[in-house]
This record gives C-alpha cells, structure tokens and sequence, in this order.
C-alpha cells in the first residue's frame, strides 16, 4: 500500500466482499496506518462483529488534519508507534479540537506503565496488534465511553482536576539540603528539610538526630555514608527517612563528598521528598488495571485473568465460565433521576458482583454498562445459579430506582478456547438474551415485529 496515497476503506473492500458489512451500525473510521495488511487484517475483524465500517487512511499529518476538516469520523485507529511522522501526534491533534473524537493505537508488545501512560494522556485503549480479535469489543467501549464522557461533563472536570492536582503536587516537590561529617552527624540543614521532617527549627533537628539515626535502610546508609572510598559523584539512593513522630517520609537522596584542606571531610546531600510522586505512579498502575468508579477491574485486567484462566484450564482440563452482564436502562435512569444516580446504581451493580463472587472469582466493568465475572473451575449450570443470585440480590434491594440486569454466560471449552472466541460467545449470549426480553416486552405491549440480534458499538 502506497505511503504517498490516500486509501479509502472501500477500496479494501473491494478486493476482499466478505467484508461487506451489516448497514445498520455505520462506524466511519479513519486509519493512521502505514501497514495495510493491518487495515485489512481490522476489516476482517469488524465483518466477522457485524461492523460496517467506512472511511479513510492517512500516513501524514497533514492529510490526518484534512480528513478531519473535511469529514467526519467516530473513531481514529493509530498505529504506535506513528513511524516517520513529521509533527504533532494524532493524540495531539485530536486534543486540540472541540469534538472529541476517541482514539485506540494499534500496538506491538508494550509493557503495562507504557499502556498506563498512553490511556493518561488521553488514548481511549490499546490494542495489540496480535489480538485484533479485542478490537470490536475495544471500539465499542471506547464510542459508549465517550457519549458517557459527554454526558457527565462536570464530573470529567472534577476528574481532570484532580489529575492536575497530581501534577501539581509532582511538579512543586521541593529539595531539601544539609550536610555532615563522616560520622553521620548534621552540620547545617536548610528550611526545606527541617519541614520535610516535621521539625520546628533548624537547631531542632540538628541537635536531635543524625544521619545515621534517620536513614532506615542499614545497607544503604552504609552505602551512602559508611563508605571511605565514596566518589565525589554519588547516584541517587531512594530511602525511607524517620520524621519528627516517627513516621516514614520516602525521599531520594543525592551526595557528594568534600574534600577540603587542612579540615574533615564532610558530605553535602540533597533531599527530594518522592512521596507523592510515587503516590501518582501507584495511582496510574492502579488505573491501568481497575475501573475508577467502581473500583473492580477494568476490560485490561479482564483480559489478563482470562489469558490465566484459559493457561490453567489448558493444564487441568476443568471448566471456566464468563459472565457478561448489561445493566438495563441506564440511559432511562440517567434521564429521569441525572447522571449522579446513574453512577450509583452502577456502584449498586458492582457491590452485588463482589457480594455474589468468592474470592477466587474476578468482577470486571469494562465499558459504561457492561460488566463481567469470571468463575473459574465453574461449569454452565454452577454459573447460571450465579447468574440468579445476582438477579435475586438486585430484585431484593430496597433502594431506587429498581436495578435490572441481562447476562450472557460463556463456559470453556465449549464455547471457545481463546479468549477472542470466548468473550465473542459470551457478548453474542447477553444480546440474544437482550434480544429475547425486548422481544417479549414488545408482545407484552401488542406491538408486532421481530428484533434482529446484532452487535454494536454504543
């Protein structure tokens, strides 16, 4: 496939008819891509979903901005990363127009902190490149995600500004500095670290302990002060450090010794509170593997558990099932009571999934309404008695409004093997159920007609 050229979706499908896809969802796309073969591989994937997809791929950006001035979009595709791109990111260029258009890279391997660090700076999701067969169920998400993100406006605001507060709270570290001699013992300190440590002065803390007294970690503070052959360069140790009561402040330390003629040699050392920076790359693992709202895992996490479940069964040859779970009516709940109580019937959902799990079980939300729960070593009658439970458990809860949910139930092997194939049998089975209840809802009502079941995008 040309670099140079514009390639329109349809042409592909051209050459291939089986990706003709259903009319009734209509995704326009538009592929960052220089790997055809790629494009073409997504396209199979999407007709094998029921997706008709339309649209564009570009290779620059400059015909990246066209298209976007030009037509409109649902969704962009990247690769990552963007090979021999000249200028701002497609994330970048995105960022800076008033329609949020979602964006999911295309990936190789990468380690989880980069995943973590793509989805924080504002990529819907990643999908590997070896599991396109994640790449329906991510555009799915990633579209109800976003009419969700318009919808709850202010609560996005309250959001970002807590992220900013994180910034913040990195971006103001301050140093701390003191110095001593070989022995550990203080001979100046600056303000920084006599508030670090929670003192109420600088004599304070020079008179009340040493260094050797607040370093917590034996072999680095021999590392650090107890060694004769110390350079005058030292790389950064991080340790814990004891403040005035008696609790541990984390702080990365950097010292030089000084030589100076006809006096002791001393070290000089500079202190830099790391507590909350830490705290921020604690909270960013924890996003890359829990859902922030309700605080069970999120669709990566589910993927891996699965990926172990699939690992363990291939060993024991036990049985495991997936549940999928849709929580009826949540727009209906969203319109009539606002977006607040939306999100509690949604953290109503969860805290049933936990209830109703054991502890070897996994509860997952991995799109605005969508959950799921994998039961390991569980056949499909134990997980259709699971499935009731937590029926019964949303029917006898008092609160309101009342809570509903469809579920669709998986088991493997029969199933599927994979976990594309598993969690595609496990979808299909939640709309064929949503499929069945709207059909008799519509009887119920003397409307006559039948419902087609099909998958969707948001």
């Amino acid at each position: 496939m040309p670099t140079s050229a514009k390639h329109d979706l349809t042409r592909l499908v051209a050459h291939n008819p089986a990706t003709a896809l259903s009319a009734e969802l209509g995704l326009h796309l538009l592929f960052v891509h220089r790997d055809g073969g790629c494009v073409e591989s997504c396209l199979r994937e999407f007709d094998a979903a029921d997706f008709r997809v339309t649209g564009n791929v570009v290779t620059t950006p400059e015909r990246f901005i066209k298209q976007l001035d030009g037509k409109y979009y649902d969704l962009v595709l990247a690769e990552f990363p963007t090979l021999n791109w000249r200028g701002p990111s497609p994330l970048d260029i995105l960022g800076a127009r008033a329609r949020k258009i979602p964006l999911i890279y295309l990936t190789q391997t990468l380690a989880l902190e980069q995943v973590a660090e793509l989805i924080t700076e504002g990529a819907a999701d990643c999908v590997d490149r070896d599991h396109l067969g994640h790449l329906p169920i991510a555009i799915r998400r990633a579209l109800r995600e976003n009419h969700l993100r318009d919808e709850r406006d202010q609560t996005e605001k309250k959001l970002r500004h807590s992220e900013s507060r994180y910034r913040a709270l990195v971006g103001s570290l301050t140093y701390g500095m003191f110095s001593c001699d070989k022995n550990g013992n203080f001979l100046e300190v600056n303000a920084a670290l006599v508030t670090m440590l929670g003192f109420s002065s600088k004599f304070e803390l020079v008179n009340a302990r040493h260094v050797r007294e607040i370093l917590c970690d034996a072999s680095k503070r021999e590392q650090f002060l107890g060694n004769p052959r110390m350079n005058n360069a030292q790389g950064p140790v991080e340790v814990d450090l004891r403040r005035k009561d008696g609790t541990p402040l984390r702080v990365q330390l950097s010292g030089r010794a000084v030589h100076l003629q006809g006096a002791a040699d001393t070290y000089e050392i500079i202190v830099q509170d790391v507590t909350q920076q830490r705290k921020l790359e604690d909270h960013l693992r924890q996003q890359a593997a829990k859902d922030s709202l309700t605080g069970l895992a999120n669709y990566r996490r589910l993927v891996e558990i699965i990926d172990g479940e699939l690992k363990r069964s291939e060993r024991t040859g036990r049985e495991f099932a997936i549940l999928f779970l849709d929580l009826d009516g949540l727009k209906k709940i969203n319109d009539a009571f606002g977006h607040l109580v939306g999100s509690q019937a949604l953290c109503r959902l969860a805290d049933v999934l936990s209830n109703c799990a054991r502890d070897m079980d996994t509860a997952a939300r991995f799109g605005g309404d969508e959950f799921a729960i994998v039961l390991p070593e569980t056949g499909v009658e134990s997980a259709n008695v699971v499935a009731r439970r937590i029926r019964q458990s949303l029917a006898r809860d008092d609160k309101k409004p009342n809570l509903s949910v469809s579920i669709g139930v998986a088991v493997y092997p029969r199933d599927g093997t994979s976990i594309e194939t598993i969690l595609s049998a496990a979808d299909k089975a939640l709309y064929l159920r949503k499929s069945r209840a709207h059909s008799r809802e519509r009887k119920a009502s003397g409307t006559s007609g039948s419902i087609r079941v099909k998958a969707t995008a948001g």
